[in-house]
């Protein structure tokens, strides 16, 4: 059976899940795109509904997605037409898979510190444009952080948006909601160097030390770091700027900060 209508519930279902309110009334999200999806899996989120649309399709391996998908236990698959998958999707180019996952939530007691490498840790307070926290998470996956911490969270880490922006690695990583009382206590009980940005700080990020155990700090697009991060800082460094603007955006500046503690490690 192909499913036409958008008046069919479960697509009201899926419809609805745009909406943060729902998403934590049902503790669902939705997740769109087959690079999305496989990494969803690799991270063994549950998936509980898919919907596809062959003729969205950009390639040949979504169909064994699909029948991957349909063959576990209590999941649901449900073909859509072209024009309602268009309408199900929040993409421009939908590639044709849309599904419904339950969310997941860690604690700082499911976090596994290694005991040969120091510990890297990426906070994030206050964040409030999916599209950074998406990118931030990306750019957290390829330099290789241990755990993001979301602060006073602003953004659902399960909007759509971040979920599109991440490029899937939502999944790949440890990702924890806390408090930043929570997050610096932790921090402080295993030793963690807290390294904050300034435009008004002394040491340039490229001439600090950041090999030992530490959480790169970042905040809001609007206002920065809040006074309680900065106050507890182990140390303060600025990203040098030439032009007019007296800062980069959030996520450049996070991936920056990221990939210096990664090339002095190497």
């Amino acid at each position: 059976m192909i499913l036409t209508s958008s008046c069919n519930p479960r697509i009201k279902k899926a419809c609805k899940l745009r909406n943060k309110r729902e998403r934590d009334a049902t503790q669902s999200f939705l997740v769109e795109g087959y690079r999305e999806l496989v990494r969803a899996i690799q991270g063994k989120v549950v998936i509980t509904t898919l919907f596809y649309c062959p003729s969205h399709f950009l390639g040949s391996n979504e169909q064994v997605l699909v029948e991957r998908i349909g063959a576990q236990k209590d999941g649901e698959v449900f073909e859509v037409s072209p024009s309602l998958f268009k309408k199900l999707s929040y993409r421009d180019r939908p590639d044709g898979l849309l599904a419904i996952c339950s969310q997941i939530y860690r604690n700082v007691n499911d976090l596994t510190l290694h005991k040969t490498d120091p510990p890297f840790f990426l906070v994030a307070e206050s964040i409030e444009k999916p599209g950074n926290l998406g990118s931030i998470l990306r750019s957290a996956d390829g330099a290789g952080v241990d755990a993001l911490f979301v602060c006073d969270r602003c953004t659902d880490i399960y909007n759509p948006n971040v979920v599109r922006a991440s490029v899937g690695t939502l999944f790949s990583l440890p990702v924890l909601e806390l408090t930043s009382d929570e997050t610096i206590s932790y921090l402080r009980r295993h030793g963690v160097k807290i390294i904050a940005t300034s435009p008004h700080a002394k040491d340039l990020f490229t001439q600090v030390d950041l090999s030992p155990p530490i959480a790169i700090v970042v905040g809001s697009e609007q206002f920065g770091l809040s006074s309680k991060w900065m106050e507890v800082a182990d140390l303060i460094v600025h990203i040098p700027m030439n032009g007019v603007a007296d800062s980069l955006n959030v996520a450049t500046a996070t991936t920056l900060l990221l990939y210096e503690v990664l090339r002095q490690r190497a």
